[in-house]
């Protein structure tokens, strides 16, 4: 089992140097968030939090997750970076497209794409798109970043998105993989049809095992069974040791944790988080203990 540090919530100013002690302590990627803005009146009840109210508020930061990836990036050489995940709906895929090949250009393929449709109504409206059909458009924008970012001359003409030839460069020497967030069974399909993986929200284990089992079972329906899938799991209640085993047994391939309690904690106090977590999991499990 590989680990992620999730960086939710913290400063900017701390983003280089937890970057810099997690792949010091042997976590193998960084996940990081995405919210465009926060709208004071919000039309829909945020769907991970057991009252649907938003666990942040207006002063909460979020910076842009391809803008942190390339600092981080910069002070790094092994560590992952991987949206987690990014709000497709708002963003035109060609200005994505362009964003994520230089990221992953600039990190030396160390970037991957977490996408997820969105939940809030207003960063649709709001950006110039329609929340109702988001799905589709998604599917489209997918396909147009996939292929621009192999490189060479791509045309497309779908339902929301049209474009002659075209050609972006820098294009990425190796694929940029892309892992479907959600938890509905259209964002299942979606992930076992187009995704190199799925990434959850925060999830309990019997239903990130059942996540799992129809993801096997949809991914074999579409004849990639064989292919090479990640799950990234916030999984909230198999904790220590034990837990990690367990989650690795039913096909966890990367455990997404925040070793710190505060997230307003000071840089050293993660720090030491950070050293700590790899002493009591991340070298125990690489040795086999």
């Amino acid at each position: 089992m590989k680990f992620t540090l999730g960086i939710a919530l913290s400063p900017l100013d701390q983003l280089t140097e937890l970057a810099r002690t997690a792949e010091d302590v042997g976590f193998s990627s960084i996940a990081l968030p995405d919210s465009l803005f926060y709208s004071e009146h919000v039309s829909a009840s945020y769907p991970y939090t057991p009252d649907g109210s938003r666990f942040w508020n207006a002063d909460t930061p979020w910076p842009d997750p391809m803008v942190a990836a390339g600092a981080m990036g910069a002070v790094t050489s092994t560590v992952r970076f991987y949206t987690q995940v990014l709000k497709l709906d708002p963003r035109n895929p060609l200005l994505l497209a362009r964003q994520i090949g230089t990221v992953a250009v600039l990190t030396g393929n160390r970037f991957g794409l977490g996408v997820g449709l969105g939940w809030s109504p207003e960063e649709s409206y709001w950006c110039g798109t329609a929340f109702s059909d988001r799905g589709v458009r998604a599917d489209e924008s997918i396909e147009i970043i996939r292929r621009i970012l192999a490189g060479g001359m791509v045309s497309f003409h779908g339902k929301h998105f049209t474009f002659e030839k075209l050609q972006m460069s820098p294009a990425p020497t190796e694929p940029v993989p892309i892992y479907v967030g959600g938890h509905t069974e259209p964002a299942l399909r979606r992930a076992a049809r187009i995704g190199d993986g799925w990434s959850s929200a925060m999830i309990g284990f019997d239903d990130l095992r059942s996540v799992i089992e129809r993801l096997r079972v949809l991914r074999t329906e579409h004849g990639r069974a064989d292919l090479p899938f990640e799950i990234q799991a916030v999984c909230i209640d198999r904790p220590g040791l034990d837990g990690f085993r367990q989650q690795a047994e039913i096909g966890v391939t990367d455990a997404i944790v925040v070793p710190w309690r505060r997230f307003d904690a000071t840089l050293q106090e993660k720090r030491d988080a950070l050293h700590r977590f790899a002493e009591r999991f991340i070298e125990p499990l690489r040795d086999g203990r």
